[in-house]
This record gives structure tokens, sequence and C-alpha cells, in this order.
């Protein structure tokens, strides 16, 4: 890292340790951060076809808008156990964005990030920023490489538990959010960006799926005897949703994000008929979600194992997903063109898409906070 000389003081001082006197450069689209919908960031407006289409799923998109005031709100107090500032979150969903791709993210929140103030230059507050920001890039790009290790290095900054569920929340969030906005643009026919020479990390190795360990916690989970009341309405309201059973005592350690995280899944499945089951194991295969995975029917589970890319080439809903899943800042109209021609219509699209960017949230959530490595 170069080192500078500060004016006016007599030591040495490293480039991130400094603060300039100038001011701060503006982001390069200030405006993003004012926006009303900070799920959609704008699409509602500008996809003025796929109006009746919006209207039909509002009652999850405005679950997923709540979600956003939830985990990144306007002003937000720490404390002992809960100790994420607003540039924690801020970074850590500008990283997610940055790592999906999907421009429109990194416009907002690096205008919401910009005005706000950085941790203090001390050795521990630049350790602790560069591990969250480490571990919310691995989780996003490549999830199968998460371990014990990895939340262990949280813990030794000082994170909480209450914190690795908070930031495990905010990676998936911000995950499932880059696939919905980019499968609208799809759907409006938007161009996607390119970046020459970027390779995707590769799928999840066919050995993670071979084990039959189950799902354990990588964390301590809360205990009913110390559950606030909020934490209890949490647990009482997920009573009953699929999928949630064995993980809702570690993730009530944030009770909103958990409530929130509930609210968008069960309306989501509202909405599913039959194709989002065989998307959501295209998800968990590619990013290595052994308990997902495990729901796939057994007509595709050998394929999907063996090679996913010939797989795909039979079913064009794998095909899709896969994509999805992958390259999100990739996934234009050319990738819905497959389904439009067997007959499919927007709102069977939608759904799907929805499935699978839910599934990109849902497994990393369960492969960092309970999988076995």
């Amino acid at each position: 890292m170069e080192q500078r000389r500060s004016p006016g003081h007599d030591h040495w001082f490293y480039e991130s340790q400094t603060r300039p006197n100038s001011t701060a450069t503006a982001p390069l689209v200030p405006e993003a951060a004012y926006i009303d919908d900070r799920f959609l960031l704008g699409l509602q407006q500008e996809a003025t076809a796929l109006q009746p289409l919006l209207s039909r799923f509002q009652p999850a998109l405005l679950a997923a808008r709540d979600l956003s005031q939830i985990l990144f709100p306007d002003t937000l107090a720490t404390s002992l156990t809960h100790t994420l500032t607003l540039y924690d979150r801020l970074s850590t969903a500008l990283t997610v964005a940055q790592v999906a791709g999907v421009q429109r993210l990194c416009n907002h929140y690096s205008a919401r990030l910009n005005p706000l103030p950085g941790p203090d230059s001390s050795r521990e507050s630049n350790n602790r920023l560069t591990q969250i920001t480490q571990y919310a890039r691995q989780l996003a790009m490549q999830p199968e490489l998460i371990t014990a290790n990895s939340i262990s290095a949280l813990d030794a900054v000082g994170l909480t538990e209450p914190d690795i569920v908070t930031l495990n929340q905010l990676v998936g969030y911000v995950s499932y959010q880059s696939r919905v906005v980019a499968s609208l643009q799809a759907m409006m026919g938007l161009p996607v960006r390119w970046i020459p020479g970027v390779t995707p990390p590769p799928d999840a190795s066919a050995a993670l799926f071979t084990g039959n360990d189950g799902w354990q916690h990588a964390l301590k989970p809360v205990e009913l005897r110390y559950a606030s009341a909020d934490q209890l309405a949490a647990v009482t309201f997920c009573q009953g949703i699929e999928g949630l059973d064995d993980a809702i005592w570690l993730l009530v350690h944030d009770a909103q994000a958990l409530y929130g995280f509930a609210t968008l899944k069960q309306r989501l499945s509202e909405h599913f008929a039959g194709d989002e089951a065989l998307a959501q194991a295209v998800s968990a295969r590619v990013l290595g979600c052994r308990r997902q995975f495990d729901f796939v029917t057994d007509e595709w589970r050998d394929a999907l194992l063996q090679d996913v890319e010939s797989a795909g080439a039979a079913s064009p809903v794998i095909s899709l997903s896969a994509q999805l899943t992958r390259l999100p800042d990739r996934f234009s109209a050319a990738h819905l063109q497959p389904l439009l021609n067997t007959g499919w219509g927007s709102e069977r699209i939608f759904t799907l898409l929805q499935a699978v960017a839910f599934a990109s949230w849902q497994d990393r959530l369960l492969m960092a906070l309970g999988e076995p490595r």
C-alpha cells in the first residue's frame, strides 16, 4: 500500500489512514440516493408495459421494499449486541452489488454511502471493515467457500452473533434484489453490462452433495428463556413456513429481518405452481446448498449433479435459472426467448425469475449459517 506524508503532521500514514481536508468526491449518480422505491430503484416507473404484472406481484414487492427499510434505514443506532453501523451495512451492500454487476444497484448504494462518515483510522477499525468486506464478497461470489473459519474471523474482529446473522441477511437481500432488477431489465429489453475477460466462479463441486450431515447451527441460537417479545413474535409468525423450522432460532438474532424474510417467502410462494422447485434446485446446485438441493425431483437430480450445462440443453428452465444465478449482470431478453417460444406468459416467467432470485438469498443464508464444511 502506498505511503504518503500528510501536511502538518510529523508522521507517516497509509493512504487509508488519512483524511484529506478537501471535500469528498460526489458519486457519479447522486440522485440515486433519493429514489422512493429502494427495492426496484425506479424500474416500476420505467416499466410502463409491465404495470399489470407488477400490480399482480405488489404484495411481494412491498414486502421486499419494507425489507430495504429494515436493513438499510435512513438512521441507525448501534448497541453492544448490534454493532453494525449504517456505513457497515451500505458498504456491504455496495460490495455485493459490485459482485453482481448490476449498475443500478451500484449507483444507489454508492450514492447513499458517499456522505456517511467512515470508521476511524485505527488498526482495529481497518481490520474490522476489511473482514466484513472480504466475507461479503466471498459469500456473494462463491458461497461454497464460506467455512467455520470465515465465521470465526468475523467474531475475532468484534462482530456479535446478531451482527453476523444480520450481515448474512444483508448479503442475501442484495443478492436477491440484484437478480430481481436484472430480471425486470431483461423483460423490458434493456441492454446489459458486459466486461470482457470477467470469468464467473465455477459451479459448486458435486462432491458437496454426497454427505448427509444435516443442517447445523454455525452460531449459538437464541434460547427461549432469553428471547425478547419481538423475537418470540417472529418465531411464532414463522411456524409452519416450509424450510425455516431448523433455522428459526438462529435467524431470530435479527428478529425484524427474519420477519421480513419470512413474509416475503410466504408471499412469493403463493405464486409458485411447479417449475419453481426445479429452478431453486438449480440455484442450490450452482451455489452448493446441499439442504435446498435435496428437494430436487429424482428426474433431474443426477443430470444436475453430472453437468448443469448438459441439463440446461434439455430444459430451458434449467438454462435460464443457471444464467440468472451465475451472472445477473449479463442476463438479457435473449435468455427469456426459449420460454416465450414454448408459450410461457410474462407472469409465469416472472414467477420463475423471482423463485431463482429468492433462492440466491436463501441458499447463501443457509449455507453460511448452517451447513458443515
